[in-house]
């Protein structure tokens, strides 16, 4: 009498075995899409036009044209969009190269609307809006300077506030 555990399945007969044939090879396991968040999910994207927003807050509208393993791309008819309270200004850059630590952010442009104006803003010549841009951000530096300042007299220090010990 042979032994035979619980999970062991009862031995076929020589006819079942004729039935069954030869085992079936397994399925080679197949990664979902959402895995691939390399560099890899640029090749869908390759000739097709796209926003970057860069870590310094630019923002590059252009033609992807090519990218490496590191993330860098090359953009073609490339316009940097700057904005500037409800009005904005488009610089025309060219090819542009892009490193790819300094990508925050990147999104194909519906094709049916990248002719529309951005809701809620206005064109305006480079200048102006260049000029309302700055003045947004020394604007910026003082409230920040400000409140540094306020977190100071509670003891916190900021980003640059400690010195260095050689």
């Amino acid at each position: 009498m042979e032994n035979l555990s619980v999970s062991d399945p009862p031995p076929l007969g020589a006819s079942e075995a004729q039935q069954h044939g030869p085992p079936a090879p397994s399925p080679v396991p197949q990664l979902p899409p959402q895995m691939f968040t390399t560099a890899a999910q640029l090749l869908d994207l390759t000739d097709k036009k796209l926003m970057v927003a860069l870590r310094d807050g630019r923002k590059i509208i252009g033609v992807l044209r090519s990218w490496d393993q590191f993330g860098n791309l090359v953009l073609q008819d490339t316009i940097e969009r700057i904005y500037g309270q409800n009005l904005f200004a488009d610089i025309p850059r060219g090819v542009f190269l892009i490193r790819g630590e300094n990508v925050l952010l990147l999104g194909e442009i519906d094709l049916d609307k990248e002719d529309d104006t951005p809701e809620g803003y206005q064109q305006a010549p480079v200048e102006e809006v260049f000029a309302i841009k700055k003045k947004e951000q020394e604007e910026r530096k003082r409230k920040d300077k400000a409140r540094l300042e306020k977190l100071r007299t509670y003891g916190f220090e900021g980003e640059h506030g400690v010195e260095a010990i050689l």
